[in-house]
């Protein structure tokens, strides 16, 4: 696994070859992080939603090749994360969740949530004037970052949701029950992941995307 250090140079590099010079600044958790998914057709919804399948098609725009999604090698075993470049690509991952999900047998009672954390991204001053454009005759940004500078993203987000009390990250704010989740005590495996950058805010110089993770509680 790489280090951080070497994600944050092959980042640099990407940067110099033109790609927008995004970086992650924080994770946040608001008011309500945690949704209990208590069954099957529950489960089946949020992966919907989240790979943009079915009735939740509609939402996917040309932004969605940004989100990056967990994979699965065949076997169901190694987790990769990976963008995708059509509605084929995500119908196979989630062909392949549906196999995780026979395999581990989640308890629809109380073992399964999604959590959601807001990633925050800034920019370099001046930089956001690069990025502006009219579409359609609204004044909008387009960030245009390469495939190694986005998996390079994901990756600090994801290594910020793991080292969350290192960080000083604020959740004094939920429940007993919900900072145990935050600080991973009784979850076990991760059924899916997915950084949606297809839906970002934008307020001064900061971006910002959800992180959404289906856990497994109360492991076996």
């Amino acid at each position: 696994m790489e280090s951080l250090r070497d994600v944050r140079r092959v980042m640099e590099r990407e940067a110099k070859k033109g790609s927008c010079p995004l970086m992650f600044d924080r994770l946040e958790f608001g008011g309500k992080p945690f949704q209990p998914i208590t069954s099957e057709e529950k489960l089946d919804e949020a992966l919907a939603y989240l790979l943009r399948l079915r009735s939740f098609r509609r939402y996917a725009e040309k932004t969605i090749i940004n989100n990056v999604y967990m994979d699965l090698d065949i076997l169901c075993k190694k987790p990769q994360f990976k963008r995708t470049h059509s509605v084929i690509d995500r119908e196979g991952i989630y062909a392949r969740v549906q196999r995780y999900k026979k395999r581990l047998q989640p308890d629809y009672e109380s073992g399964l949530c999604l959590e959601t954390v807001r990633c925050i991204f800034t920019l370099p001053e001046g930089e956001a004037k690069k990025c502006r454009m009219t579409h359609d005759g609204q004044e909008t940004y387009a960030f245009i970052m390469s495939n190694k500078y986005i998996l390079g993203l994901f990756t600090h987000c994801e290594a910020a949701r793991k080292s969350v009390v290192s960080d000083g990250v604020e959740y004094g704010h939920l429940t007993e029950p919900e900072q145990r989740i935050v600080l991973l005590d009784g979850v076990g495996d991760v059924l899916f992941q997915a950084l949606l950058l297809d839906d970002v805010g934008y307020t001064g110089n900061e971006l910002s995307a959800n992180l959404h993770t289906i856990y497994c509680l109360n492991e076996k």
